[in-house]
């Protein structure tokens, strides 16, 4: 089946298809959700920091000009979410922007920071799907498993020798670095 593109996804978004945002929420779903917790926002406000983001996509689909501007929007919209809530959180526990403590200050990332590491996140995972289905398998068991699987437990789960995990591994991270590079 054909990817489609995100203008592709976007114009059949505003002809009404629930399967295309159903894709086009699944594909940016990870990077609009590692804002929030790149802003340490509890659960719940993280929780509802992605649902404000895609209902306002959703109410705002039409004015978006190119789909190429979708990532941009969507980490842009994000990140004021995120300091809306985390001045809404300050302002409920008597404090001003001001007078937060230095460490606080420290600890909220720049909204240029989250949008690179949200790009970069985004790209990557946009870059594991096009590889062919061990590697991609491989390198979730071994790179975003919590904590990452064995190597015995990866040659059994894709039925491969101990043994050769390692330089199949590196393969599939050079066909990897091949998918990020243009």
């Amino acid at each position: 089946m054909k990817t489609l593109t995100d203008d592709e996804l976007i114009a059949a978004c505003l002809a009404g298809d629930a399967l295309s945002w159903a894709a086009l929420v699944e594909r940016y779903q990870q990077m609009v959700y590692a804002i929030p917790r790149r802003y340490r926002l509890p659960p719940e406000e993280a929780a509802d920091v992605f649902q404000g983001v895609w209902s306002d996509l959703y109410r705002g689909l039409a004015g978006l000009r190119r789909g190429a501007s979708l990532r941009a929007w969507l980490v842009t919209a994000t990140t004021r979410r995120c300091q809306l809530h985390k001045r809404r959180r300050e302002r409920q526990a008597g404090q001003s922007i001001d007078s937060v403590a230095p460490q606080l200050a420290d600890a909220s990332p720049s909204a240029l920071a989250v949008q690179e590491e949200a790009e970069t996140h985004q790209a990557v995972r946009e870059a594991i799907a096009t590889l062919p289905p061990r590697c991609r398998e491989m390198i979730r068991l071994l790179f975003f498993e919590d904590p990452p699987a064995p190597y015995a437990e990866v040659a059994r789960r894709l039925g491969l020798a101990e043994g050769s995990i390692g330089f199949i591994r590196g393969r599939c991270l050079d066909k990897l670095r091949k998918a990020l590079r243009p």
